[in-house]
């Protein structure tokens, strides 16, 4: 599902530019058209959110790889997919993608934003807005109950295919392949959920976090998952029915997932600072992380 309010503060992001100014390496997922492209020719633009302050990318369809590195010698061997959230429509790159990469290479995570490929939306911005948020306005009338299956695919086979490649050349990054796992927010948490219910086990990633999303159509969940970190606010109506339910069916699989849900903070929360409980959800993760010993322990 979209992300409705990105709107993180933009102290708070120059602070984390400023601590961590690397830049980051860029490379595409597939070695040539993302199978099931080849016929798009919707140009790829960034666009402004409305009244938001920030931009998003949409109309993707070259899947790409950001990567950020952790400090030399700080590495842990893990590493993230990071699939930003935007309805399939759009990607929040930044709070729900960037400014997350920084804080887990931070504490030794090697982290890998994940540009998936989206729909293809009306080049004009003002007549694409005014379609997501009649979108948005069916989305929370259902109940969180969507069938996003059609459009979840391209983007569920790019983030399969980001966790191939991280393994394949994580000697490269300094990556453990058996430790190489993926977080999504709203939509990006549709792919994630997608990503760990694939038939294959060995496709799957090592942990995943599930942050406001997961798998909408209540597939049944295979035994033997691996980790499971959820997170979302009690006022999301969009999105915390699905997490529940998710939650509730993990659990029936003997698999011990983790689930946070936050008094409020609407959908959408990602690295703001709304000065809610659900501001501080990156450090849930991070402990979870470092309990697993994936993530290196708080200086």
């Amino acid at each position: 599902m979209p992300s409705l309010l990105p709107r993180f503060g933009l102290a708070v992001a120059a602070a984390l530019a400023l601590a961590f100014p690397a830049a980051a390496q860029t490379f595409d997922v597939w070695s040539s058209v993302a199978p099931g492209a080849e016929g798009m020719r919707q140009v790829e633009v960034v666009s402004p959110f409305p009244g938001g302050g920030f931009d998003v990318v949409r109309n993707v369809t070259r899947p790409t790889l950001e990567v950020f590195r952790p400090e030399p010698g700080a590495a842990t061997g893990a590493a993230v997919v990071i699939a930003p959230g935007g309805g399939f429509r759009y990607l929040t790159m930044q709070a729900e993608g960037r400014d997350v990469a920084r804080v887990l290479a931070a504490r030794g995570v090697t982290a890998f934003v994940l540009k998936y490929r989206t729909m293809e939306t009306p080049s004009d911005d003002r007549a694409h807005w005014r379609d997501f948020f009649l979108f948005m306005a069916g989305a929370a009338r259902s109940n969180g109950a969507l069938n996003l299956d059609e459009a979840a695919g391209p983007g569920i086979a790019d983030g399969l295919q980001a966790l191939k490649v991280v393994r394949e050349r994580a000697a490269d990054w300094g990556v453990d392949p058996a430790k190489v796992g993926m977080i999504g927010f709203s939509a990006g948490a549709r792919v994630t959920a997608g990503a760990l219910l694939t038939p294959d086990p060995a496709a799957r990633p090592a942990f995943a976090g599930l942050i406001y999303g997961a798998s909408f159509n209540d597939a049944p969940l295979p035994a033997g998952l691996p980790p499971v970190f959820l997170a979302v606010a009690g006022d999301d109506k969009l999105a915390e029915p699905t997490v529940l339910r998710f939650y509730q069916a993990a659990a029936q699989t003997g698999a011990k997932p983790e689930l946070h849900v936050y008094a409020d903070g609407g959908h959408g929360f990602g690295m703001n600072r709304q000065g809610k409980s659900s501001d501080f959800w990156i450090n849930d993760l991070l402990n979870w992380l470092e309990v697993r010993q994936f993530a290196r322990p708080r200086d």
